[in-house]
């Protein structure tokens, strides 16, 4: 999960690309960059840590140009030090810099191929690297090593070896010296991806790349639409747009998760509104503690703030039950569940959260949240709303059970760190200390997201199901993403690169 911004306007970029990184700061808080271009040369600014700490006025200033990109990363297994902050540059076949969203499921071997066949050298163990190299020597294949401009036609080819190359989920942003932004998605559209352009005080339009729609709002940019699986969407220096599917047999399976825990409610993705599939889990929740428990003794309904809010309040709408806010959120406080370190996410929980004692005093009380991935959060909520005198507490998941890893770029922990993993929802609340736990059945997720899109025909539902829709994950590979991301390996230390200025990079052109 990061978040990624390209633009090409009419006059400098360096302010909008930071207002949208801290639009999508949600989508990663370990680490931003931005790499903006006037022509002849490229300006990069990247660092560990929130757009607002990264960013000051001196570095602001020498962000020069009217095109750039911007990237926040949060953190993942083996991707923690400053060298591996985005966007990556490369300065041949032309200077090119890219921003990436998801993760590559065949990088060992991609990584062997350019050290091997293609003779690139990488300098981190980030796939984004990987994925700028794959792209820069597929376009050096088809222009060759004497042209200096490359044509539309030569961007869609280099993709299409991309496509052809890559396997896993990527949502790229690319920044293309003398050519212009270009912005490509996965054949299955795991990441999200949307394409927005608005009027400038000239003839010309503006344009813009995100991760989420609710930059465009924010910004002022009308949205277009969606990036599809599959497809290359080219903006050239003259503003001009270019569209192309460059890969065989696109589907479209975008991430479930996405409109569970990701995205911001007041975004649209691929066309479904993500407030209403929030309602829509609420709603779905609530009927099974209908079927399930007809003469419940549930007193008062609380979500756990904040993305849980809307499914909770139709919960309480349709189960005819008060709903209450019952935490105060310190909103400093990053999210917990993709934080590394046991330790960490323990004590950053109280400090997230405290309780409203007088909304539990006594009552017996439904908790709702969007998710349950380690447990580690659940149950410590449960054990304040106790704490806060609450009769008996009781817990739903808007979501199913999370059993399996996500390798499409989530970083979820291990499966063993699952408290979900090989345990009944009996043993899972025992183990978070609930009296009474409730989970979204996934056939019901399915349809509380898909019916706000009927022209999606799957969904990648993996960290539930266990079924990864690109074919290509196979019980080792999970074996190497289960030792890679349990809490063991994430406290090892990582070499640091500083980066701790804005560099600026040679790049002329005739």
């Amino acid at each position: 999960m990061c978040g990624v911004l390209a633009m090409l306007g009419c006059g400098a970029v360096n302010q909008a690309l930071y207002d949208g990184l801290t639009i999508v700061q949600h989508r990663g808080q370990d680490a931003a960059g931005i790499m903006t271009s006037d022509g002849d040369r490229v300006y990069l600014r990247k660092d560990n840590g929130l757009a607002r700490d990264v960013f000051h006025t001196r570095h602001m200033l020498q962000l020069k140009g009217y095109m750039g990109l911007g990237h926040v990363r949060y953190p993942t297994a083996g991707s923690d030090s400053r060298a591996e902050a985005q966007p990556f540059y490369v300065n041949s076949p032309f200077g090119i810099a890219l921003g990436h969203n998801g993760n590559l499921t065949n990088a060992a071997t991609l990584r062997d191929e350019l050290f091997r066949q293609d003779l690139r050298q990488l300098n981190t163990s980030s796939d984004s690297e990987i994925l700028l190299n794959i792209f820069a020597h597929e376009l050096r294949k088809v222009v060759g090593g004497t042209r200096l401009r490359a044509a539309p036609e030569d961007i869609f080819n280099a993709v299409s070896g991309v496509f052809t190359r890559c396997n896993g989920a990527y949502a790229a942003v690319v920044m293309v010296l003398g050519v212009g932004i270009l912005a490509f998605r996965d054949r299955c559209g795991i990441r999200p991806l949307v394409y927005g352009s608005r009027q400038t005080r000239g003839r010309r339009r503006a344009h813009m790349f995100a991760s989420e729609s609710v930059v465009m709002d924010v910004l002022g940019y009308d949205l277009v639409g969606d990036v599809r699986p599959g497809e290359a969407v080219l903006v050239d220096l003259n503003g001009k747009v270019h569209r192309r599917i460059c890969a065989r047999q696109p589907k479209y399976s975008p991430c479930i998760f996405e409109y569970v825990y990701l995205a911001r409610p007041d975004s649209i993705i691929d066309g479904i509104a993500v407030h209403r599939t929030h309602m829509n889990m609420g709603a779905s929740l609530a009927t099974q503690v209908k079927q399930r428990w007809p003469r419940h003794d549930i007193d008062v309904i609380i979500a756990v703030p904040d993305t849980s809010r809307a499914a909770a309040v139709e919960m309480g709408r349709v189960l005819k039950l008060p709903y209450r806010e019952g935490f105060i959120k310190n909103r400093y406080i990053g999210r917990t569940f993709i934080m590394p370190g046991q330790a960490q996410r323990k004590q950053s929980v109280r400090q997230k959260l405290n309780p409203i004692g007088s909304e539990f005093h006594g009552k017996n009380v439904l908790l709702v949240d969007d998710s349950i991935v380690r447990g580690t959060t659940s149950r410590k909520i449960i054990q304040l709303a106790r704490e806060a005198g609450a009769r008996k507490v009781y817990f739903a998941s808007a979501s199913p059970p999370v059993r399996y890893p996500n390798v499409y770029g989530i970083d979820m922990p291990s499966s063993s760190e699952l408290v979900a993993h090989n345990r009944s929802i009996e043993e899972i609340a025992q183990e978070l200390g609930a009296d009474r736990l409730f989970y979204q059945q996934l056939e019901a997720l399915e349809e509380a997201v898909g019916s706000c899109n009927r022209a999606i025909p799957e969904f990648d539902t993996s960290c539930f199901s266990g079924r990864y829709v690109t074919g290509d994950i196979s019980e080792t590979y999970l074996q190497q993403v289960d030792n890679e991301r349990n809490d063991g390996a994430r406290e090892k230390s990582t070499d640091e690169l500083d980066l701790s200025e804005v560099t600026n990079i040679s790049a002329k052109y005739a």
